[in-house]
């Protein structure tokens, strides 16, 4: 199994590449100089930034946001995986976020065709686990526009709701 683990993490960011409708979403690490991106769902890191906030609330951290990082992803852009697992935590020890991405679920164990596992373990310190939360609600926010209709995302060029019985407004 392959780690790359970020613990501190100098900078832990949700990024896309793309035009709205054919965004490609990733996390990026950064640390020691190195860096690390993974690709994921839209929806997993709604609920990732969701998450952190809910868990910095019950554990009592205030809401103080780090330094807003609004800079783009850092260049080049490879996934080294596709995440498949999110698991958040919460060290208490250290007073620290854990957030670990696995390519596989942990659950599952080693895949007996030998083939590699990887995970991305980042840990931050409550602002910066803020400021990842406030950046990834704004980039999911940031999407295409729902119909008013059905909800569904609009397209640059309209798209057939199924409440308007197929016909494009």
């Amino acid at each position: 199994m392959t780690v790359a683990d970020f613990d501190p993490a100098e900078r832990f960011v949700a990024g896309t590449v793309g035009p709205p409708g054919s965004r490609t979403f990733f996390l990026q690490a950064r640390g020691r100089g190195h860096v690390v991106s993974v690709s994921l769902e839209k929806l997993q890191v709604s609920m990732l930034g969701e998450r952190i906030g809910d868990l910095l609330d019950r554990v009592g951290e205030d809401g103080s946001v780090g330094r807003p990082d609004n800079d783009p992803l850092d260049t080049p852009i490879e996934d080294e995986f596709r995440v498949n697992a999110i698991g958040l935590a919460w060290d208490t020890e250290r007073s620290l976020i854990v957030i670990e991405c696995h390519d596989h679920d942990p659950d599952e164990g080693e895949p007996e065709d030998g083939t590699a596992l990887h995970t991305l373990r980042v840990s931050l310190q409550p602002d910066q686990a803020r400021e990842f939360a406030r950046r990834a609600g704004a980039l999911v926010a940031a999407g295409r526009p729902p119909c008013p209709f059905c909800g569904q995302a609009l397209d640059p060029s309209g798209h057939i709701c199924p409440r308007a019985n197929g016909y494009r407004r």
